[in-house]
């Protein structure tokens, strides 16, 4: 299983809320945590820039990535997103097949159950 921990930054919740709910629901993506602003300082066309970010761990596969890449330009504000997948090395195993089914575009109809993304 080909997993990766997706990472980016959007410049709001509101944002960050609209693009984990598009992944999610496109089975782009498992699971997105949006985790707690964070200060950003960064050079930019010459400059250095400082702003507020909100950063999003999204977890999927590298079968989903180019799409999941494509939803993530087509919803981001920024010029130039980051957009960086790192894969896993190791994990749980029933989480890593977690991950696959849920990002499965024909998914297995059984009942789910409860876990922690």
């Amino acid at each position: 299983m080909d997993t990766l921990l997706v990472l980016t930054n959007l410049p709001d919740a509101g944002a960050a809320r609209t693009l984990a709910d598009h992944l999610v629901g496109q089975r782009l993506a498992a699971c997105v945590n949006i985790l707690a602003p964070c200060r950003s300082v960064y050079r930019w066309q010459g400059k250095v820039e400082e702003a507020e970010e909100v950063p999003l761990l999204i977890k999927t596969t590298a079968a989903r990535y180019a799409e999941l890449e494509a939803v993530i330009r087509a919803y981001h504000p920024y010029e130039l997103p980051e957009i960086v997948a790192v894969p896993f090395s190791h994990g749980l195993p029933g989480y890593l097949a977690w991950v696959a089914a849920e990002t499965n575009p024909n998914p297995n109809p059984n009942p789910e159950t409860t876990i922690s993304c």
